[in-house]
C-alpha cells in the first residue's frame, strides 16, 4: 500500500522552463552577471538547482553536473514531480 501511494505521489512530468537555482528563482540578484553565472555562484554557495516555469519555481534534484552544463539556459526536463521537486531523469536543450 505505502509502494502504491508513493508511485501517485510522484507523477512523470515533461516540463519545459530555464535551469535557474532555488534561492534566486525567476529573478537573479547578481548584478551584471549572465544568468548562467549567477545560478552557478548561488549553487556553490549552498542553493539547489531549480526550473523556472512561467511564475512556478521546482527544485531540481539529480546529477549536478548535467544540470549544470544547462544553467541559465531553457531546457526541457523529463522527471517525478512530487510537490515543488522534481527527481530530473533526463534534461536537453529547449528548441
Amino acid at each position: 500500500m505505502l509502494t502504491a501511494s508513493l508511485a501517485m505521489a510522484q507523477d512523470a512530468k515533461t516540463l519545459t522552463g530555464t535551469i535557474s537555482d532555488a534561492m534566486c528563482g525567476k529573478t537573479h540578484m547578481m548584478q551584471g552577471a549572465s544568468a548562467a553565472k549567477c545560478t552557478r555562484e548561488c549553487v556553490k554557495a549552498g542553493a539547489e538547482y531549480a526550473l523556472v516555469v512561467g511564475d512556478k519555481v521546482y527544485t531540481l534534484m539529480g546529477d549536478k553536473a548535467a544540470i549544470d552544463k544547462f544553467a541559465g539556459a531553457s531546457v526541457v526536463v523529463k522527471g517525478r514531480l512530487s510537490g515543488s521537486t522534481v527527481t530530473v531523469e533526463s534534461i536537453k536543450a529547449a528548441q
